[in-house]
């Protein structure tokens, strides 16, 4: 590991990650449409608020605003030629927040899904995609980022590539995939199939887990999948702050920072060693998260029942690794938070 997350992960066990990005940049203006990387240029301040709020709210590890960064998410919005400039600008509004931090803080460079699907199912070829991954790596790595971080991956081809590209960089790297689907990724991968995909890798990765998804039941639920498989690797959770539900024009999600604060510890005791939230969860959430985590003492492995009973339902009755069958495979992706 670097010795930045090594260092924090041996003074307290544990890291708290930052939150939303989405959600956080809608409520500062951003527009349905309009991506948010371009964002770094034309609004720098509001990126810097962005990263102060969750290091203010006590995050020892924020993401940087660089999820829909690569050539083939920008080139929706004529911006393919800008990807090295606008991921170096992500990292260096980054940079500078963390250096003026009153604590140690990781800048994460955010690298998500390149929305197009990887043959031999879709028409993405694996060169192309390390080639995606690598510009961007480059760019998050001039900018001053710490660690490159891929996120809300469904597809492990996917991951494969982003792990090469970063390898090209000479970073080290986290990753996350997103399992919403009855315990799967929306390509079929299960939290087992993550671990041996993860293990079988050439560029290891500093830790990895799991992001988004349904809510923080069911990333719990896939967190006991990663742990029964006793991995080397330090895991992630990062778990939506409740379930999304449409009030008054708009997405609200329902998870209270006690929820959140109850989730972290919950993370924590299964097993996790770095915990943040994703879609939903802002700077009270993390506040929540913080102080559970640092005065709720250790307790035992949680059960399914009491995930059940303290943070709420899961939305399947299977997490994807048993003998029920892989769901259709559905096209499309997700922005973060």
């Amino acid at each position: 590991m670097s010795e930045t997350i090594a260092n924090i992960i041996a003074r307290q066990g544990w890291i708290l990650a930052d939150g939303a990005t989405g959600t956080n940049l809608f409520n500062m203006g951003l527009e349905a449409g309009e991506a948010p990387e371009i964002w770094n240029e034309q609004h720098p301040d509001r990126i810097a608020k962005l990263y102060r709020d969750s290091v203010e709210a006590g995050s020892d590890l924020f993401l940087t605003n660089s999820f829909g960064g690569n050539y083939s998410r920008l080139k929706l919005h004529n911006a393919q030629g800008r990807v090295r400039t606008l991921n170096r600008i992500a990292a260096e509004i980054g940079r500078e927040v963390a250096d003026r931090a009153d604590h140690k803080v990781v800048v994460a460079g955010s690298m998500g899904p390149t929305g197009e699907i990887m043959v031999p199912v879709g028409s993405l070829t694996h060169a192309d995609a390390v080639e995606m991954f690598h510009e961007q790596a480059e760019g998050l790595k001039e900018g001053g980022a710490d660690v490159l971080w891929i996120e809300t991956l469904s597809a492990k081809e996917e991951f494969q590539a982003a792990a090469e590209g970063i390898a090209l960089a000479g970073m080290p790297y986290c990753g996350t995939m997103s399992f919403d689907t009855a315990g799967r990724t929306m390509m079929g991968l299960t939290s087992v199939d993550m671990v041996k995909m993860v293990n079988g890798l050439a560029s290891q990765p500093q830790a990895f887990g799991a992001n988004c998804g349904v809510g923080a039941s069911d990333l719990l639920r896939t967190l006991m999948g990663f742990v029964d498989q006793a991995p080397q690797l330090p895991v992630i959770a990062k778990g939506n702050a409740g379930i999304p539900k449409y009030v008054d024009g708009h997405i609200h999600y329902d998870g209270t920072p006690e929820l959140m604060g109850v989730y972290a510890a919950m993370a924590r005791d299964m097993g996790a060693i770095i915990i943040g939230g994703c879609c939903g969860t802002m700077p009270d959430h993390l506040g929540s998260m913080r102080a559970a985590l640092e005065n709720q003492p250790r307790g035992s492995r949680p059960s399914l029942a009491e995930i059940e009973a303290k943070i709420g339902p899961f939305s399947s009755a299977s997490d994807g690794t048993g003998d029920d069958p892989a769901p259709t495979r559905r096209a499309g992706r997700r922005r973060r938070g």
